[in-house]
């Protein structure tokens, strides 16, 4: 809802950045980081558009804010001191944390983007895979191949609830499964019935172990 505001005639309704914030916390929980814009923020505030503009340049720096906020409100686990353990431990902790709120991975993945707040994770599965034996170039690459696999379980999880959610009958992978030919996809074919639950599983630990060990085996 609208935030109501009193004001005299002629002067326009006084907004805080806090205020800002809030109103963009409401809009994007509510219908999503794509409906966010300074005009759909501007009638959350009842105020102008422009108002917005003395306390954000844009709609980068409203998301960094955002993105800020939330960053610093993600569970920060104690790091085992092992360094495989540490990086498994945080890049969990990093998608328990997103699971809720695919929209960041989103943006952090399709923008460019970075919440300050959000370098902890990074730092701690840098520092450990060098203490794994990475060189400091082979461990960032580690970092992005781990951030990678992390932003596309999230994203993809999210995506497939949304079409399930809106569907409303069998997707359209269902159909094509019910009616898949067994000569030339026969493994396919022997799991047809089983495909949806067993791809909704979260494999996502086991699949981030061998990850893990694979990047780290390349030292």
């Amino acid at each position: 809802m609208p935030t109501e505001r009193t004001s005299t005639t002629g002067r326009p309704p006084r907004i805080s950045r806090e205020e800002i914030v809030e109103a963009a916390h409401r809009v994007v929980d509510a219908e999503g980081a794509g409906k966010l814009t300074m005009r759909r923020l501007a009638r959350e505030l009842g105020c102008t558009p422009m108002a917005l503009y003395h306390h954000v340049r844009d709609k980068d720096e409203l998301l960094l804010l955002l993105l800020d906020d939330y960053a610093a409100r993600l569970p920060r686990p104690e790091p085992p001191a092992e360094p495989r353990e540490r990086i498994v431990a945080v890049a969990t902790a990093l998608r328990d944390g997103l699971a809720g709120l695919p929209w960041i991975a989103e943006v952090l993945t399709a923008d460019d983007l970075l919440s300050v707040s959000a370098l902890w994770y990074s730092e701690h599965i840098v520092d450990a895979a060098v203490q794994a034996g990475l060189t400091l170039d082979r461990a960032v690459h580690a970092y992005r191949a781990i951030w990678y696999y992390t932003a596309g379980e999230i994203i993809i999880r999210a995506s497939a609830a949304r079409r399930r959610a809106d569907a409303g009958k069998p997707t359209y992978r269902e159909r094509v499964f019910a009616e898949i030919d067994p000569e030339p996809f026969p493994r396919l074919a022997s799991v047809a019935g089983r495909w949806a639950p067993l791809t909704a599983e979260d494999t996502y630990g086991d699949g981030l172990r061998a990850l893990v060990d694979g990047l780290l085996a390349a030292r």
